[in-house]
């Protein structure tokens, strides 16, 4: 059964989400995502699915872990000197808010930079967070990451967009 969810709760668990990866607590991150989630950054523009189709991330639980701990890794030689990251948002907007069947999509506009040393990438485009509630709080159930420029050759992303 979902609680009462409002139109601001779910525009300020977009605003949370992305303050947790621009500080880089991972692992409180991920516990935001279902077990069954997905964090996906389309290939194509209006690509249908992840699963069907190549993708630049489509990362399950199990790959989300395992890129927070390479992250973490003094090992890691991709992360030498350690990137940093930083969204700048748009209001988000709720796109579904369907609180019979406990689902709900927030639209958000976004610029995302990140740095590693001297080097900057930039990347613009358009986040969906597909949310229920779960065990009192809400959760992911997918983070789709549509980038303006999806079906360009793009740099290797180190952190989560």
């Amino acid at each position: 059964m979902s609680a009462a969810v409002t139109h601001q709760q779910l525009a300020d668990f977009v605003v949370r989400e992305c303050r947790l990866l621009d500080a880089k607590r991972y692992e409180e991150w991920n516990a935001l995502f279902t077990d069954e989630a997905f964090y996906w950054v389309p290939l194509i523009p209006d690509q249908e699915d992840g699963i069907n189709h190549t993708s630049h991330m489509y990362e399950d639980k199990l790959l989300r872990e395992l890129r927070i701990e390479r992250l973490k890794s003094p090992r890691a030689f991709s992360q030498q000197p350690p990137s940093r990251c930083h969204h700048l948002l748009q209001a988000p907007t709720v796109e579904e808010f369907d609180e019979a069947a406990n689902r709900y999509v927030v639209r958000t506009e976004f610029h995302y930079t990140e740095c590693q040393g001297d080097e900057l990438q930039f990347y613009v485009g358009t986040f969906f967070h597909h949310l229920l509630w779960q065990d009192g709080a809400l959760r992911m159930t997918l983070k789709r990451v549509n980038l303006l420029n999806c079906d360009a050759a793009l740099p290797a992303v180190q952190l989560f967009i």
